[in-house]
């Protein structure tokens, strides 16, 4: 059974990162909800990072498309 050592946090860009459970999310970041050991806490972020541009990038291209 895995120990929820580690939790998935997300920012306000949608990075994801990982960080100690026992620990407050840093600053910028917030529980993303997914909890467990380092590597299924790693899989998780590959099965839910789909896209790596920062949320900020991928709204300016959505209004650039728009806007053509």
């Amino acid at each position: 059974m895995p120990r929820d050592d580690y939790r998935v946090v997300i920012n306000d860009e949608d990075q994801y990162s990982i960080w100690a459970a026992s620990r407050p999310a840093p600053a910028g970041w917030r529980d993303e909800g997914f909890s467990g050991d380092r590597n299924a806490c790693l899989d998780h972020i590959d099965q839910v990072w789909t896209d790596m541009r920062p949320r900020s990038l991928r709204e300016a291209m959505q209004e650039l498309e728009r806007a053509d």
